[in-house]
């Protein structure tokens, strides 16, 4: 398998104990990618295959209806599909979003957890494709188990620029 450093550290965090674990990764990620912290989208699992994160409905993403804002549901649709592509894309290549399609099906109830997965030969493809795209699939779920929006995220990975 080829070197992909957000991989290796997410491995090592996940070998500590629970107990620290989610909070060494929301630390990490929120502190890298800015947005995502300053959000409050929240880690729950990252592993190659699965990526779970969660967004409590509070004050600062709320609509005019008090639910969580519609960006912030792409939010943290966009960071579930990003994170799980990232932790598979080799250390030389560069992956980035190519388009983001959310429609919005129903008012959502209190929090929103979004589950992206990959499955082995969406993996592979990733690791022998110098640049390529895909689809990843994720389902965004609310508090009442509903799936308030339905998204198609395609992700792309190119070789860096040096």
């Amino acid at each position: 398998m080829k070197k992909n450093f957000l991989a290796s550290v997410v491995d090592k965090i996940n070998n500590k104990p629970k107990l620290y674990r989610n909070w060494l990764l929301n630390y990490l990620l929120g502190s890298t990618i800015k947005f995502v912290g300053t959000a409050g989208v929240k880690c729950e699992a990252l592993s190659r295959e699965e990526s779970i994160w969660t967004l409590k409905n509070r004050k600062k993403v709320r609509n005019h209806i008090k639910g969580i804002h519609a960006a912030a549901m792409g939010l943290l649709a966009e960071t579930a599909t990003g994170m799980v592509v990232g932790m598979n894309v080799p250390d030389d290549r560069t992956p980035v979003i190519k388009s983001m399609r959310v429609s919005y099906l129903k008012r959502a109830k209190g929090n929103l957890r979004a589950v992206a997965k990959l499955s082995g030969e969406q993996i592979q493809q990733i690791i022998d494709t110098e640049k390529g795209e895909l689809t990843v699939p994720v389902v965004v779920t609310d508090s009442e188990g509903n799936e308030p929006i339905e998204c198609e995220m395609i992700w792309a990975w190119t070789p860096k620029r040096k």
